[in-house]
């Protein structure tokens, strides 16, 4: 709390004399007890760590049980094909997790490499990770802080804080000021400086009383530092897949030898059946299916300036129904702007992109003061100093009233500097008949050293009835959250001291100006909206310039709708997270308070996206459900701490964002439906025969090849299906729905049971035909005519169980539209799957090497027409259930 004390105690209690500073001795034994002035971050893991980490998954310890177990029978062909499959998750897994987060990387990088300091009498510049408490730094313009400061002397000292606090203009620094309250904010604590703000304007002194993580910026990389990743929505789904599929596994393993035991089976083949069902139950492609669809729609995501960091967070974007977003620079373009103007009896209008204005000889003369007051530069786009001066020289831009050419025709010869109890600035100019004191600042001060005012060219007394319209006038802009500035002259005919400048002043008039919101946001919040989402203002600014932003923007109606940080203190955690959903906009925040209300969000069972730029911003879009980083304005440490950066700063990106992401997360789960309906089918197969006392129509190799290949193409053609135009439309999803929720459920085990029923069909045929029909009491197992038709029937079974599983494939595009309606070849990806797939199982049946292999062999021209024949009955079934749903919701609507 070194805000609330003075000077003196400040300097007692670090024991240093400002005027002379530590000494070098003092220095380096405080800098070998508290450490170097940098951020520390946690070890990073090792990539084999990182692989290690993959291998906690209930499917994967299934899968190296099945691995264990054919390595101990001597299959080695299906151990190996187990374990790439299992290493091939773990690689992709690794290499998602090894773009590792940078935040607390970016936050060393933004400290200042050297610093001014005062030491044994002599000032001498040292690199800033040597500096220690107690150290005295000197301060002026461009100059970073290098650690937190208690200012001891202040000249018009102007600190750019927009990147810890929020907040457009610099703050204007008092070093003898003392705060009482100890819940003031950080943007309010004027004799403070804080490390990595920059100087914009004046010079100062102060002592240091935080260094590396002690600092404000140190804080945050400690909350950046501690967080542990949540899962999202999409790994919370997979992951309790898996658990209910491993336990799946296991159970049917453990009833396929209790069956055994009864049917006195061989236990060695019951042990290979087990392991077939074990990878049945399965889909060893998903983990790496659900990586590339997500890949891939990060390559789709990037193509609309939105560049996609972990790939878990396209699917979170898609289900976010609270976005968080930081208004400077973020709803706003971080650049003060002026845009009205009154000059006594004219209120003007300024357009943000005018050019070639012309004005009236009153408004003319008010710009021309304004731009001569100023210390400010702006050249080819890029302004310096003060943002607020940059502003009134971009106003003189606009009616051709330059600097440079202002301060050619009207040399400044003087100037009475700008401080914080005058609020006010002076500069004496040349004229044409002598010289002219030019003035800007607050409009209330301003008034009281008038006497005159400039009305239409001509300078009247100022009554008391004008001085009532210029604070009316003034009134109405700050009630729209315009900062305002009042200009005034005078003409006299020699130089005059500093102190004569500001009296009997004539007054021109006044500018409202506003860091202006970005052209494009409204629309997007609009289309927000309508998708369900609620757009929420999170801010360091003051409340009423927050809310008229936030009204502006449609995002609050009024005060009630916004809070304070300070009001937020004195509310408890359980009651803030309550009436939470009352506010729209948080002004006065800290970077703890902007953690506060994501986690109260969340609590209230919301999906949370905070969108920001700045290092304040880092906490808040490590603790949010997705955290979406500015690419051109944003800092290191904020692009760090996201899971997702927007190229071009655009907001409108985040709604277009949000739509592909709920596209992807309904093509994920098509994908993952699919998937269990092909290994339904695939249990069922294995089961019912186990049941009837069948031999096992399916070998281990069969289902991989399945699992990984056939199945696998249709999936991630589904995953990249083009998306549905209307999904901006609807409610987000809940974040707790299930992936067989809408019937997802019933459509995965009708789909799997009648692909399993016709896949053992096949198979009775195939034996039928070879005068093996099973029930019978087959005498001559041994034979090799046994074996043959065996293996035929088989094949049978195999390539009717692949060729189901791919027509399939094109019914679960929709769950209501048909084939047709969705648009038979809209998706080529699909259609080319299904070929590829086709072609390759040809290929398995024909190719003598492939076909000794698998154990398989070519089909007569009649059964490959049976094969195909029974292969569609599954898609004819689901598309004539289809039409029942169209009529059924065709006749609600209509009743409705």
């Amino acid at each position: 709390m070194w805000f609330l004390k003075s000077q003196e105690e400040i300097l007692n209690e670090l024991n240093v004399d400002s005027k002379i500073g530590l000494s070098k001795d003092e220095a380096g034994k405080r800098l070998e007890l508290y450490g170097m002035n940098k951020l520390k971050g946690k070890p990073k893991k090792s990539i084999f760590a990182l692989f290690l980490s993959q291998l906690k998954d209930m499917l994967i310890y299934v899968l190296l049980g099945a691995a264990v177990i054919t390595i101990a029978i001597g299959e080695y062909s299906d151990a190996i094909i187990i374990l790439l499959v299992i290493a091939l998750n773990a690689i992709i897994g690794v290499a998602q997790e090894f773009k590792a987060e940078k935040a607390v990387e970016s936050l060393q990088k933004l400290t200042t490499p050297r610093s001014l300091v005062r030491r044994g009498g002599e000032v001498f510049e040292i690199n800033s990770e040597e500096v220690v408490a107690g150290d005295i730094i000197i301060l002026d313009a461009g100059r970073f802080i290098p650690a937190d400061i208690r200012l001891t002397e202040t000249a018009n000292l102007q600190i750019e804080e927009s990147a810890l606090t929020g907040e457009s203009v610099p703050s204007h620094k008092d070093a003898s000021k003392i705060i009482s309250d100890p819940k003031t904010s950080l943007g309010d604590k004027t004799n403070m400086a804080f490390m990595s703000t920059l100087v914009t304007y004046g010079r100062g002194e102060g002592v240091v009383v935080a260094t590396g993580m002690e600092t404000e910026i140190g804080k945050i990389a400690k909350i950046l530092d501690d967080d542990t990743n949540e899962m999202t929505p999409l790994q919370k789904r997979l992951d309790e897949l898996g658990r209910i599929l491993g336990i799946l596994a296991i159970g049917i393993c453990v009833l396929i030898f209790v069956i055994a035991l009864f049917q006195k089976r061989d236990i060695m083949e019951m042990l290979l059946t087990a392991i077939s069902l074990a990878v049945a139950a399965i889909p060893e492609g998903l983990a790496a299916i659900v990586a590339i669809v997500l890949a891939l729609g990060v390559t789709r995501m990037s193509k609309i300036n939105a560049i996609v960091k972990k790939l878990p967070a396209v699917e979170t974007l898609g289900s976010v129904n609270i976005i968080c977003s930081d208004k400077t620079g973020t709803l706003t373009q971080n650049k003060m702007t002026v845009v009205k103007h009154y000059t006594h009896g004219l209120l003007s209008d300024v357009g943000q992109s005018a050019t070639n204005l012309t004005g009236s000889q009153d408004e003319n003369d008010l710009i021309k003061t304004l731009v001569l007051c100023s210390d400010a530069t702006y050249e080819n786009e890029q302004g310096t100093g003060d943002p607020t001066e940059i502003a009134l020289i971009i106003l003189g831009n606009k009616y051709n009233l330059t600097k440079d050419a202002l301060n050619k025709a009207h040399k400044r010869v003087s100037e009475f500097p700008f401080d914080s109890d005058r609020k006010l600035m002076s500069t004496l100019n040349e004229d044409v008949d002598g010289y002219r004191v030019n003035t800007k600042g607050a409009i209330d001060n301003l008034l009281k050293i008038c006497t005159g005012a400039l009305v239409d060219g001509t300078v009247v007394p100022l009554t008391d009835q004008m001085k009532e319209d210029y604070l009316r006038v003034t009134e109405d802009m700050s009630d729209s959250a315009l900062r305002v500035l009042g200009a005034a002259y005078k003409n006299t005919s020699s130089i005059l001291e500093p102190d004569e400048m500001e009296k009997d002043l004539i007054i021109i008039g006044l500018v409202g100006m506003i860091d202006p919101p970005r052209l494009e946001v409204k629309d997007s919040i609009r289309e927000a909206k309508n998708a369900g989402i609620i757009p929420i203002m999170i801010t360091g600014d003051h409340k009423n310039t927050a809310v008229a932003i936030a009204k502006e923007l449609e995002i609050a109606d009024s005060l009630d709708q916004s809070i304070t940080g300070a009001e937020i203190d004195n509310i408890s955690d359980e009651d803030f997270a309550n009436q939470i959903k009352n506010y729209r906009v948080f002004a006065r925040v800290s970077p703890e308070h902007k953690v506060k209300i994501v986690r109260a969000f969340k609590s209230q069972g919301n999906i949370v996206s905070m969108t920001g730029d700045g290092v304040n911003d880092a906490p808040s879009l490590k603790y949010a459900d997705i955290g979406v980083a500015m690419g051109i304005t944003g800092t290191d440490v904020a692009k760090g701490a996201s899971d997702m950066i927007l190229t071009d700063d655009n907001f409108t990106t985040i709604v277009h964002a949000i739509e592909e992401g709920r596209n992807i997360y309904n093509n994920i789960k098509k994908a993952v439906i699919f998937l269990l309906s092909c290994n339904m089918g695939e249990v069922i197969t294995i089961f019912i025969s186990i049941l009837l006392n069948w031999p096992v129509p399916l070998l281990a190799t069969h289902l991989l090849w399945i699992n990984l290949i056939t199945d696998s193409l249709p999936a991630i053609s589904l995953g990249v299906d083009p998306g549905d135009h209307d999904v901006m439309k609807q409610k987000p999803r809940n974040p707790r729905e299930s992936f067989f929720a809408r019937g997802a459920g019933v459509r995965a085990f009708s789909g799997g049971v009648l692909i399993g029923l016709l896949t053992l069909a096949a198979f009775y045929y195939g034996l039928w035909e070879h005068n093996y029909p099973l029930g019978e009491i087959i005498t001559n197992m041994d034979s090799p005519q046994y074996a043959i038709a065996l293996t035929y029937a088989r094949t049978m079974a195999f390539v009717v169980l692949a060729a189901s599983q791919l027509f399939y494939s094109l019914s679960m595009r929709s769950a209501t539209k048909s084939i047709f309606q969705v648009g038979l070849f809209k998706n080529k990806y699909l259609i080319g799957a299904i070929i590829t797939g086709l072609v390759l199982q040809l290929a398995v049946i024909s190719v003598p090497t492939l076909a000794k292999a698998f154990q398989v062999q070519n089909l007569s021209l009649q059964d490959w027409g049976l094969v195909i024949l029974f292969a569609l009955v599954p898609l004819l079934v689901n598309e004539t259930i289809k039409i029942f749903i169209r009529a059924s919701e065709k006749s609600k609507n209509a009743n409705s």
